[in-house]
């Protein structure tokens, strides 16, 4: 019988000696992508590149988190497997939390049960425990179903072995989080622009401020090398696991974090293509659950919706996308008249509108300025972007707690992702696309509750042009599946 000899190097690598190159082959094939896009770089285009990405290498390396799907072909080829395993084991206990176990603790002020003991629901309970059961793993989380308070229960039950490292994937996202695991008593720092203070039980930082640090570690130009920044780190837990690139999983989680055994992920939004997927499972663990938005609605936790899909019949033709996306957010008329959707739409409340473009995000605020007679109401409609500081966004945030009538203009990019909330009674999206995830994690900042809120109407501003039907088309597949009810009007303007 044939031996197939397994190395495992650490975490995440490892290696299939003794396969004849016809089994490799089979291998590569199977564990292979098309990037999507990718057939238009001139990296293909000039045959330097196939345009794929592969989970398998030729040389036999792989990860070991396929090794699941990996075995069963390689024992039908007739091989014996033999298994040499290189990692430094530690036998991880942890005792299990319920929903008691930040009871003593009381939510902070600014939070919709501030001064109330924390109370964690069944489902986070649930999620907490089925991680601590499996020290590498991947849930999918609803977005607004307080993931945060789950990571610091992970936190809190990594300590007693060593560090852990919570990465999330933009500034407003640290200083949030930082607030929720400093109100539970963790010893806690932050890692990002100017703020970097490594030396606490529990570091909180960006994929790009890690990336920068790695990078520069690399070049010899980091004030802390990347390893002294990992010291004594037991523990990677990644929030929002789908905002991160394959490129830089491969290149940390599965480079300089391999050695790292325990790794959670949380995302509230599983990835459609699978190739984005599989960067997370090997990465970071395999998919064990998964608490959907439609649950949490049904039991009251989050606020319901309705999707309102408002068409505007644009008599217009475009070549491709981009001319025709140009037009839908810059044509002086079509602005004003979105303008004034949004202006009666807010009549029902705080309304945050998210656009592609920030172009078109200061041309709407300021028609919307313009429009309103009040010093008040002009004062209450914003935009912000990445260009936003991240002080400033944040006090833009904090009035949405109070006020009524508040008008928030952000970039997708800014605040589709991450942002906490909840006495927003009207999300609009204009021309949102055909990304799952974008889509999806949009919906998603609408539907925290709140002592007042318990609906949130959702608004989706398209057009009839040729690639925004078809975008609309992919959109109801996606309310479909998420069990979110939409109907489709048509405006004539």
């Amino acid at each position: 019988m044939k031996k197939c000899n397994i190395i495992i190097y650490d975490e995440i690598n490892c290696k299939l000696e003794g396969l004849d190159a016809s089994i490799r082959r089979k291998l590569v094939n199977k564990f292979s992508y098309e990037l999507p896009g990718a057939r238009f770089t001139p990296a293909v285009k000039l045959g330097r590149w196939n345009g794929m990405v592969s989970f398998f290498q030729i040389s036999a390396r792989t990860y070991i988190n396929l090794l699941d799907e990996i075995l069963p072909i390689v024992i039908d080829e007739g091989y014996d497997v033999v298994l040499d395993d290189r990692r430094k084991y530690t036998n991880f206990e942890f005792k299990k939390v319920d929903e008691n176990t930040y009871s003593h603790i009381s939510w902070p002020e600014g939070h919709q049960l501030a001064g109330e003991p924390v109370i964690m629901r069944p489902h986070q309970v649930d999620a907490i425990n089925n991680y601590l059961e499996n020290p590498q793993s991947l849930q999918e989380i609803s977005t607004s179903a307080g993931k945060t308070i789950i990571t610091t229960a992970l936190s809190k039950a990594a300590e007693q072995y060593g560090r852990s490292i919570i990465i999330v994937p933009n500034r407003n996202l640290v200083n949030q989080t930082y607030e929720d695991y400093v109100n539970v008593g963790l010893d806690t720092g932050v890692f990002y622009g100017k703020d970097k203070d490594y030396t606490k039980t529990h570091t909180i930082c960006t994929w790009q401020s890690l990336n920068s640090l790695y990078k520069k570690t690399k070049k010899g130009e980091a004030p802390i090398d990347i390893g002294e920044f990992l010291d004594g780190v037991v523990c990677v837990i990644v929030d929002e696991a789908h905002t991160c690139k394959g490129q830089v999983l491969k290149d940390l989680l599965g480079g300089t974090f391999s050695h790292i055994p325990l790794r959670w992920g949380l995302t509230g939004t599983i990835p459609k293509e699978e190739f984005e997927f599989r960067a997370l499972q090997v990465s970071i663990g395999q998919l064990i659950g998964k608490v959907t938005a439609k649950e949490l609605q049904d039991k009251g936790i989050l606020s319901n919706c309705h999707i309102h899909i408002k068409q505007l019949q644009d008599q217009r033709t475009f070549s491709n996308y981009q001319s025709e996306l140009k037009y839908l957010l810059s044509d002086p008329a079509r602005l004003n008249q979105m303008a004034g959707m949004i202006k009666e739409i807010t009549k029902t409340g705080n309304t945050l509108v998210l656009v592609d473009r920030v172009s078109a995000g200061k041309e709407l605020t300021s028609i919307l300025q313009s429009s309103a007679l009040e010093k008040h109401a002009q004062d209450n409609i914003v935009f912000v972007s990445g260009a936003t500081k991240s002080e400033k966004r944040k006090e833009e945030y904090d009035k949405v707690r109070e006020a009524d009538d508040m008008i928030l203009v952000a970039t997708y990019g800014v605040a589709a992702v991450g942002i906490n909330l909840p006495r927003l009674f009207n999300i609009v999206l204009i021309e949102p696309g055909k990304s799952f995830i974008k889509v999806i994690q949009s919906i998603g900042r609408g539907l925290r509750t709140a002592k007042d809120k318990d609906f949130v109407d959702i608004y989706d501003i398209t057009s009839s042009c040729k690639f925004a039907k078809r975008h609309l088309t992919a959109r109801k597949r996606f309310y479909r599946e998420s069990q979110y009810p939409h109907k489709v009007e048509k405006i004539t303007w």
